[in-house]
């Protein structure tokens, strides 16, 4: 089904450096869909408490370094598994998770990812988030708009909070904000038409950039996690901001995305 799918799928009118990106995404995307095929064979090893680190991971991530190094030997990288790596003449960075949604994808769960955004003087300014089991590639650049597929991403425009439809994450075993994060969604769920948890941060704001999600929040997330997210929020026309409705960035410990209309109402029920 994938591959029929990839024969009828177009893309809006892309930079050099948002196809090499996304040429890069599908490439490393290919061994990770064969071995999701096989995910009971996957040797995985603990990387801590409930949470996994596979060879399929890795494996996707030295791809990825590889095929961009050899497109763009200037450009610097942070990414979750390898970690920094600076270049000779440094311009900008990568920032990437080459597999969001690691849990899902060891579970034989069809809801996971790639991620990579590029980070130009202290500025997001292109991101892509391939979804290889739908083929549905999200991507967009500064000030361009972003898109999925050839279709371009708009937020909802929802203000009701009670016909509104929210995604958070649930913290699992080891994490240490499990208590303000109960108390969240016992907040959310009180006024919401609904609370998901899909698996992928990368994911959750890829669909509030289109309109299928209508906020999400978390806490104590990673800039590969959240990077290529931020930028497609804010060119679909989102408000992204802390918990507490500070200015967004990298390293912030918390995450508020949505539209326009409910950010407000939603900031005062999680502070």
């Amino acid at each position: 089904m994938v591959a029929s799918q990839r024969q009828d799928r177009r893309l809006a009118k892309v930079s050099p450096t948002l196809q090499i990106m996304i040429n890069v995404a599908e490439k490393a995307s290919r061994k990770l869909v064969r071995d999701f095929g096989e995910v009971e064979n996957l040797q995985v090893s603990r990387k801590g408490p409930a949470d996994f680190v596979s060879k399929a991971d890795i494996q996707a991530e030295k791809t990825l370094r590889a095929e961009l190094l050899e497109a763009r030997p200037n450009i610097g990288f942070l990414s979750e598994e390898l970690g920094v790596l600076e270049v000779e003449k440094q311009q900008a960075r990568w920032i990437m998770d080459p597999l969001d949604g690691t849990t899902n994808f060891l579970h034989g769960m069809p809801h996971w990812c790639i991620s990579i955004a590029l980070e130009e003087k202290g500025v997001l300014t292109a991101a892509v988030i391939y979804d290889p089991v739908k083929d549905e590639v999200f991507y967009g650049e500064k000030g361009q708009g972003a898109f999925v597929n050839s279709k371009r991403l708009r937020v909802s425009a929802r203000n009701d909070l009670s016909t509104c439809l929210f995604v958070t994450g649930i913290p699992f075993k080891g994490c240490d904000h499990a208590e303000e994060t109960m108390e969240d969604i016992k907040a959310v769920a009180a006024v919401s038409s609904g609370i998901r948890r899909t698996g992928s941060a990368a994911l959750d704001l890829a669909y509030v950039a289109a309109g299928r999600f209508d906020a999400y929040w978390e806490r104590g997330l990673a800039p590969w996690d959240i990077a290529a997210g931020i930028l497609l929020i804010r060119e679909a026309g989102g408000i992204i901001t802390t918990i507490d409705g500070k200015d967004m960035f990298l390293e912030s410990p918390t995450i508020l995305a949505s539209n326009q209309e409910v950010h407000g109402p939603i900031m005062k029920l999680l502070k």
